[in-house]
């Protein structure tokens, strides 16, 4: 069994900083990409951010520049530094990973159960 676990969200003002992370536990024979996705009240979920363990990024048009990902391997952790924060980027920011659990068998996607941004202006 694999599971995902986020931390580090909270209430924070217009301008602020918050770091959000993930650690992945259990079952775990390779992680591939990392992520972040989010889902505001009344609004579809969105990928926010991603990493391949290689280490390439992608973000989303809308955090460019303010947000950053990181990974730690050995920790199985993924991070996410949240700058100037805005009210818009308020929602439950939830965790992905692409997990295969055992040698030979398929890798799987794996969510977490989420964490609350709100971000006040």
């Amino acid at each position: 069994q694999v599971q995902l676990v986020e931390s580090g969200g909270g209430l924070v003002q217009a301008g602020g900083s918050l770091r959000l992370s993930c650690a992945a536990s259990g079952s775990i024979f390779s992680i591939n990409a990392m992520g972040w996705y989010r889902q505001a009240p009344g609004k579809q979920r969105e990928m926010v951010a991603s990493i391949t363990n290689g280490g390439m990024t992608n973000f989303a048009d809308s955090v460019k520049g303010r947000f950053t990902i990181s990974r730690d391997n050995a920790k199985r952790t993924v991070y996410l530094q949240m700058n100037s924060l805005k009210p818009e980027d308020t929602a439950v920011y939830y965790c992905n990973a692409n997990i295969r659990s055992l040698l030979g068998v398929p890798a799987v996607d794996y969510w977490g159960k989420g964490t609350l941004v709100t971000v006040s202006s």
